[in-house]
């Protein structure tokens, strides 16, 4: 077994870097810190894949990505293409090329601004395309479509298949992982880092928190607070249906994740919001909201009108302030690191975000900028927000 179940009483296990959350980022960067030769051990509070590393859509999403994110998108997106060469496995993934729809002009013509806005920043990745173009691409869309953007190399993946995946690869290189083991509270003495938890105490010099939507509590003890909340993500699953629609979809007037598996399911999704119930762990379906997202799914594909739904689910993510990650050295701290409120949109950047959060963690700065992702962004535009308030008067 890879899971030690008995730590020695009383005295702590010891790591050069201690992960807090076993979710897709914590197992990836893991990963990527074992390979290069350091020891880590991983803590996660329920089992690894249990919450939206587990649960999500699966998207491998570039479309849509707000401008900070998207030099991270796009190099986690060459990872993802080249999955089974760096961890072993492909992690179930499929590039079926992502379509975001319009269904009225003033969605196209905002499609179209969103596409001129990434051209002067020098993205080319997303495509706009014209009606006849869409329907070209997935014929059994209603006809009342007006256009969209096309990203051919995105697709989508099995998201408990890739997060395993990360796990045992990291094992491979000698992480160790330590499940029903939530990290109740952390405190630095001297130069370590001590974790407790109902398996005992662990340490290391380096601490990760990526413990998603738990986060929040663990930098609050770190004396950072920041604004992140959670909430429960829902998926549906529908009953088999013959072969339809072959890109991930997603709408540009409505939440929306939509796309079809082999075997003739359907996933539907699109950040549908359910109840997070922290302390309980767990997340909770609210029925009438999928009700909803069941209605966009008929009003874009009418032969689905009497498809049934096989079941539905919900994890627990974090959400922040402004919609972006914190990714960063902790600003207060020596040694403290944060990963963590990817708002539902997580899972694609996984790879890299792996990658990036090791060299930050090994070698003091990432290969890519992350200063957008800072810790202290709150602050700082807390202090601006009165000096700009004066000025406007």
């Amino acid at each position: 077994m890879n899971d030690a179940r008995n730590p020695h009483a009383g005295a702590a296990q010891e790591a050069d870097v201690l992960v807090i959350g076993g979710g897709l980022h914590g197992s990836s960067s893991a990963f990527h810190m074992a390979r290069r030769g350091a020891s880590v051990i991983v803590l996660e509070a329920d089992y690894v894949g249990r919450h939206s590393s587990g649960v999500n859509a699966g998207g491998v999403r570039t479309l849509g990505r707000p401008l900070p994110e998207i030099p991270l998108a796009l190099m986690s997106r060459e990872i993802w293409h080249a999955l089974p060469e760096t961890i072993g496995d492909d992690g179930g993934f499929v590039p079926s090329g992502q379509l975001k729809i319009t269904e009225t002009e003033a969605e196209l013509e905002e499609c179209r601004a969103r596409v001129a806005l990434l051209e002067s920043h020098g993205y080319t990745h997303e495509k706009l395309i014209d009606r006849e173009t869409v329907l070209e691409l997935e014929p059994a869309l209603a006809r009342h479509v007006t256009g969209g953007i096309w990203v051919e190399r995105d697709g989508y993946a099995l998201p408990f298949r890739t997060t395993t995946a990360f796990r045992l690869a990291a094992q491979k290189h000698g992480a160790r992982f330590y499940e029903d083991a939530a990290a109740t509270h952390i405190e630095a003495r001297g130069e370590r880092w001590i974790a407790q938890t109902p398996r005992g105490a662990f340490a290391a010099r380096k601490l990760l928190v990526t413990a998603g939507a738990w986060s929040g509590e663990l930098a609050r003890q770190a004396g950072e607070p920041v604004p992140v909340h959670p909430e429960g993500l829902m998926l549906m699953v529908t009953h088999r249906v013959a072969p339809f629609c072959r890109a991930t979809l997603g709408a540009t007037g409505r939440p929306l994740s939509f796309k079809q598996f082999d075997n003739g399911t359907v996933v539907i999704g699109g950040k549908l919001i359910g109840i997070a119930d922290l302390p309980g762990r767990h997340g909770e379906v609210d029925f009438m909201r999928l009700v909803k997202s069941a209605r966009t799914v008929v009003d874009l594909f009418p032969h689905l009108r009497h498809l049934g739904v096989n079941r539905a689910w919900a994890g627990v993510e974090a959400f922040t302030a402004d919609s972006l990650p914190i990714i960063c050295a902790s600003r207060r701290a020596a040694n403290l690191y944060y990963s963590f409120g990817y708002c539902g949109s997580g899972f694609q950047l996984g790879p890299a975000c792996g990658r990036l959060v090791s060299e930050l963690v090994l070698d003091g700065a990432p290969s890519l900028s992350l200063d957008a992702f800072a810790i202290d962004r709150f602050e700082r535009a807390s202090a601006r927000a009165p000096l700009a308030g004066a000025a406007a008067h």
